[in-house]
């Protein structure tokens, strides 16, 4: 069988990805063990191709390639695995007009999608919108394939991507119709973590960051708990507050 060849637009994307690493024309085409011709020749299709025949490179200072607007974009999208650069991809990258590509947490978006999409199309922004769970949020964002995620919960331990902690968010009480709480605060409209003292209490997985949260919480006020339950996602969590008549502590997403 014969060996795979790569498609012709990541061949083009090669040689403009050895410009730009190597500098110059030349010195790509010597990386590359092909002629200069075919090195510039790659250039041009691609600038034909995705920026209807605008410039990707430059000349810098002493002759040097550099980026323009547009190919600082593509260039960035080239650490994107292989398989996912297909034309439609590159084109994204390489438009002039704004762009985001959002990753969101599918629990999430139901809270925040529709005024995000709204200020989006407020301002003419392009917005692509991408779902998936932490570890594969962190990994889109990490590889260039988004350029913004959020996550229901702040993202797993990563390099290269902020996220704020948990312990400094604002949170939210949840209880269930039965639970011992509404009785206690009728009319009260904010609890303090004491509050939870001795409560029937439904908390997040132990590898979901807010379950660790939860519990420095609890430690740092020395309030027992009575843990009925753990889920991993905010669309289990209610059926198990009405099924065990416990709370919970989640994010405020309201401000957000």
């Amino acid at each position: 069988m014969p060996p795979r060849k790569l498609l012709r637009h990541l061949v083009w994307l090669e040689s403009f990805t050895a410009a730009v690493e190597a500098g110059s024309i030349d010195a790509a085409a010597e990386h590359l063990g092909v002629a200069r011709s075919v090195v510039s020749e790659h250039i041009r299709a691609l600038e034909e191709a995705l920026a209807d025949g605008a410039a990707l490179l430059e000349r810098g200072p002493g002759r040097r390639l550099q980026l323009s607007a547009r190919g600082e974009r593509l260039y960035a999208g080239t650490q994107t695995p292989l398989h996912q650069l297909d034309m439609k991809r590159l084109m994204d990258l390489a438009r002039v007009e704004p762009t985001l590509r959002l990753g969101l947490n599918p629990t999430l978006s139901m809270s925040l999608l529709g005024g995000i999409a709204q200020d989006a199309a407020a301002t003419d922004l392009k917005l692509v919108v991408g779902f998936g769970g932490s570890h594969e949020l962190v990994r889109q964002v990490q590889t260039r394939q988004q350029d913004l995620v959020l996550d229901f919960t702040p993202l797993p331990p990563h390099d290269g991507v902020d996220s704020e902690s948990l312990l400094r968010m604002p949170f939210v009480v949840l209880a269930g119709p039965d639970s011992a709480l509404v009785p206690a605060h009728p009319s009260t409209r904010a609890l303090d973590v004491k509050d939870l003292q001795g409560q029937r209490f439904v908390d997040w997985l132990r590898d979901d960051p807010y379950g660790g949260a939860n519990s420095a919480r609890f430690a740092a006020h020395r309030v027992t708990v009575e843990e009925v339950g753990r889920v991993e996602s905010f669309l289990h969590l209610f059926e198990l507050l009405r099924a065990y008549r416990a709370c919970a502590i989640a994010p405020d997403v309201r401000p957000t």
